[in-house]
């Protein structure tokens, strides 16, 4: 496959660039201000601090202007970033299914032969490896939502990678789930990577992440644990700021987006961490 690779502006650089030049522009026209008002005004005739307040209303609704476009420029970043992520998922798994469709094919002709060996054994066995291969998959498809199953068997694919056990338990649909499919993906995604990380880093013993999706008549609700080392108390409210880490390579650990997204909808992030198991839950009232 031809990977196209294509030269991205940094729109979020570029909002808060303007941002901070927007604001010492207004800065700048206050300083000028303050000079006319408190210097000797026998020279300052009245028109021309007339003009220059006038200058200074003008400038200053545009400056609030760009600030307000600047910070929505930020925000449609944020959410195209998540859209491209949640996509690249949806493509992942897109192609595990024509791939295990591709697949079946050659899978019925190995048990077909087996069957006409009288290999009746080997043929079970057979069956019995191809049908967890499948249903690891299938189990990933049981919300209706698209970018969430995608999130959840790129995710349960790595996690076999590096030698996790990635458990679901998916009781809930979650149909009329308020939250954007790629919000979704957000909140999830850095959960199970911060679970990932723990595990990674504190070289725990048969390394799990179980993943509980489920509601009842009030919320929709999940919990994502991990059996790494515990989160020392001190920090279990800490983890939850912007740009809070322990890690050494200096990056956060996306709680705080986690927390800012489901509250936006009215909802709620909290943890709970001992020696035994570190679980994050989170609810989204209906």
């Amino acid at each position: 496959m031809n990977t196209t690779k294509r030269k991205t502006l940094n729109i979020r650089k570029a909002a808060r660039f303007a941002v901070v030049i927007n604001i010492l522009q207004v800065a700048t026209m206050l300083a000028a201000v303050a000079v006319v008002l408190f210097s000797d005004k026998s020279d300052s005739p009245l028109v021309e601090i007339s003009i220059l307040a006038a200058g200074l209303l003008i400038v200053s609704w545009g400056a609030v202007l760009d600030i307000r476009e600047a910070i929505n420029a930020g925000r449609a970043a944020e959410q195209a970033a998540m859209l491209e992520d949640a996509y690249r998922q949806l493509e992942a798994l897109n192609s595990t299914l024509r791939k295990q469709r591709h697949d079946f094919r050659n899978h019925l002709q190995v048990v077909f032969s087996l069957m006409e060996m009288r290999e009746y054994d080997d043929a079970a066995q057979y069956i019995e490896s191809v049908y967890r291969d499948i249903q690891k998959t299938g189990s990933s498809l049981r919300t209706a939502i698209p970018a969430v199953n995608a999130l959840i068997a790129a995710k349960r694919a790595d996690c076999e990678a590096r030698g996790i056990c990635l458990n679901l338990d998916i009781r809930a649909s979650w149909q009329d789930m308020p939250v954007s499919g790629w919000e979704l993906c957000r909140v999830l995604g850095n959960l199970i990577d911060n679970a990932v990380d723990a595990l990674t880093e504190g070289a725990a013993v048969d390394p799990a992440i179980d993943v509980a999706i489920a509601e009842t008549p009030e919320a929709f609700t999940f919990e994502i644990a991990n059996n790494g080392p515990p989160i020392p108390p001190e920090n279990l409210e800490a983890i939850f700021r912007e740009g809070f880490t322990t890690k050494s390579d200096g990056h956060g650990s996306g709680l705080g987006i986690v927390r800012e997204i489901l509250e936006s909808y009215g909802g709620e992030i909290t943890v709970r961490s001992d020696e035994k198991r570190t679980a994050f839950s989170g609810t989204v009232p209906k």
